[in-house]
């Protein structure tokens, strides 16, 4: 088990330091792509396009991989829990990970399809472009239901079994539902707090489940 829940820490520690690492890449390199519209957009992709590739390898395709050995490890850790609510749990798991590498491997392709389209028929690379980011931010980032569904019932398993610390499950809780809330279009803003909380909460999760040894009894 220990070997498990060591590789599910390093899992963790690594989308903590993905997302670091991918809104480093947001306020400098790619400040000009934030304020952008989605014609400046367009020209900016073409322009880095290895750029823009590293950018959605690391936010989307390396956190999405790492994903399923940290809801692996959750879930042997969390076994304890209710059954049905350890299973759903771990779904969502799985089904956010899905999420988020579909979205990249369609980003990173449209990076290609955007490029030629442009030089073959560029009246067309808007509107296709358009089509294309609104599908894969649908996908994740702009909604982040899985997610937050994902943390919310971990964080309430892992109050059941007392196999996380506490503060952590009471994070796990308000950044789930900050997560969740994005479904409302009105208050979608609170998605800052749950990309940030995100960061804190996997760095934090990844200590634990390294150092599983050290906190076996505590609550």
């Amino acid at each position: 088990m220990h070997s498990t829940q060591k590789w599910g820490g390093i899992a963790a520690l690594i989308n903590g330091f993905a997302y670091i690492i991918g809104i480093g890449i947001v306020f400098t390199l790619l400040a000009p792509f934030l304020e952008a519209s989605q014609a400046e957009k367009i020209s900016f992709l073409i322009e880095h396009q290895n750029l823009m590739a590293l950018w959605y390898l690391i936010i989307y395709l390396v956190a999405g991989v790492w994903m399923v050995p940290l809801a692996i490890a959750l879930h042997h850790r969390l076994q304890q829990a209710h059954p049905l609510l350890i299973q759903v749990t771990t779904a969502m798991g799985i089904i956010w990970a899905t999420t988020i590498l579909s979205s990249g491997m369609l980003l990173v392709n449209n990076i290609k399809i955007i490029a030629d389209l442009q030089q073959q028929n560029p009246e067309q690379t808007l509107a296709v472009s358009t089509a294309i980011s609104a599908v894969a931010s649908g996908l994740g980032g702009a909604i982040e239901l899985p997610g937050g569904v994902w943390v919310s019932l971990i964080s309430i398993a892992a109050l059941q079994t007392k196999r996380l610390p506490k503060a952590l499950n009471y994070l796990g809780l308000l950044i789930g539902a900050s997560g969740i809330a994005m479904t409302v279009p009105a208050i979608a803003a609170v998605g800052t707090l749950f990309g940030i909380g995100m960061i804190g909460w996997f760095l934090w999760v990844g200590v634990v489940l390294v150092r599983t040894k050290n906190i076996e009894h505590r609550t």
